[in-house]
């Protein structure tokens, strides 16, 4: 019952969050790029079906703190990204899915998540893809000044993942909610990772209201561009349903799945 309790409390805390910020990263914005000190990623789709979308800054100016939203618009490549907050039972078939079609992709946790499904945390590296790092509490980082208070959410995750996998964490960041300052752009950096923001999402978070198949095909395949970096979160059951035929449908369109590390050039 207490275990219970917990998972309770975080799911709820984890789907307020995932509300406050997306709600506002997911819904259309002005044309006009915005600057930086934004603290909520936000796109702008302007630009029409296969274009890319603008974003909170440009390409160029998140490089400068090894952060990045999309990749090169000359090739039809899909870097497929997933937050993880919690397991409910939706991450297995995604998983699946994925070694269908052979398609690398970047799983982004939190604390909750390396400490309930340790034997899923092994199957995404066992099976290839990179885990990086969601942060332990998911907080708004934003808020977050103070180095060591940085240092300490990033730090906790890199080691529980070390301890359940016996690997390293991919050196990848993406900050909850969206949220972020240029001061948690330049904390990460110097910590070595790199930020990893998003060109293409959609509602996908709330439990109590999941996208028909209708509706997610509509803004995946209608919004789909080169070089998108596309978020998804793991606990959505729509994703775990339409996942395969939904790569299948995107590898029609001339597209291939390249991991996190053709943008880096880690490897």
């Amino acid at each position: 019952m207490k275990k219970f309790w917990i998972f309770f409390v975080f799911a709820t805390m984890f789907f307020l969050g995932r509300f406050a910020g997306y709600a506002v990263s997911v819904v259309e914005t002005s044309a006009e790029v915005r600057t930086l000190s934004s603290e909520n990623w936000g796109l702008g789709f302007s630009g029409g079906e296969g274009a890319q979308p603008t974003g909170n800054a440009t390409a160029d100016e998140l490089a400068e703190y090894n952060a990045y939203y999309v990749g090169s618009g000359e090739e039809k490549v899909i870097y497929l990204t997933f937050d993880c907050g919690y397991e409910n039972g939706n991450t297995e078939p995604i998983l699946d899915a994925l070694k269908k079609h052979n398609a690398p992709a970047t799983f982004f946790v939190v604390g909750h998540f390396l400490e309930s499904a340790p034997e899923i945390v092994k199957r995404m590296a066992e099976e290839g893809h990179s885990v990086g790092n969601h942060t332990y509490h998911h907080p708004d980082m934003s808020k977050i000044s103070d180095r060591k208070d940085f240092q300490k959410e990033m730090e906790s995750v890199a080691e529980l993942y070390h301890e359940i996998t016996g690997k390293e964490l991919a050196m990848y960041y993406r900050p909850p909610q969206g949220k972020y300052s240029v001061e948690n752009l330049k904390m990460a950096q110097e910590l070595g990772y790199s930020t990893f923001f998003w060109s293409l999402a959609y509602v996908d978070w709330n439990q109590d209201d999941q996208p028909t198949k209708e509706e997610a095909f509509e803004k995946l395949l209608g919004r789909i561009h080169p070089g998108a970096i596309v978020l998804l979160h793991s606990t959505s059951k729509t994703n775990g349903e339409i996942l395969d035929e939904l790569l299948t449908k995107w590898e029609e369109m001339g597209y291939e799945f390249r991991p996190l590390s053709d943008l880096t050039g880690s490897r």
